[in-house]
């Protein structure tokens, strides 16, 4: 066997070049890839493109499944917000009205004893008043007799002699009109 050189062809320099060039074996080279595309072809058709395909309607019917599962969600979430806004509303009315009542009532209650304290003050005053007015005549008494006391004193000093008791009643009396 002959030595050839690593770039040489085998079968020496005359019938070189790699053989996928070489024109002579195209027919079997066409042949070959018409047989292994066309297995390939069955095999793909009949095995893998069914089971991708059924992966593919499996998602798809998934992904439709979750977004009307969402969908039916989000308009149950709806209608609990609804019913929950609603419950609220009716919450602030009922406690407004309770607020005002209890308020009316306080006012109410408020003002009964507002007037009671009031009455009680009024009848506390007039007792007073009365209280003040008997004080003032029994003052104004002991003042009459200590001024008429002492104009007979004054008299009685300046003068020498006691004036009468009558003598004194006009002159205070004429003093006070």
């Amino acid at each position: 066997m002959a030595q050839t050189t690593h770039t040489e062809a085998p079968g020496g320099p005359q019938g070189g070049g790699f053989p996928a060039f070489r024109f002579e074996t195209y027919p079997s080279q066409i042949l070959w890839l018409v047989l292994a595309f066309g297995v390939l072809y069955v095999v793909m058709s009949r095995l893998a493109l069914p089971r991708v395909a059924a992966i593919l309607d499996e998602r798809s019917n998934r992904i439709s499944g979750d977004l009307a599962a969402a969908a039916k969600l989000k308009a149950e979430s709806d209608e609990a917000l609804a019913a929950y806004e609603k419950a609220l509303a009716e919450a602030k009315a009922k406690a407004q009205t309770i607020a005002g009542e209890t308020r009316d009532r306080l006012t109410a209650d408020s003002d009964a004893k507002r007037k009671a304290v009031e009455a009680d003050l009024h009848a506390k005053l007039d007792a007073a008043e009365k209280t003040i007015a008997v004080d003032r005549e029994k003052a104004m008494t002991n003042v009459r007799g200590i001024a008429a006391e002492a104009a007979s004193a004054i008299v009685e000093r300046l003068s020498g002699s006691a004036p009468s008791a009558a003598q004194v009643e006009a002159a205070l009396a004429s003093v006070s009109k």
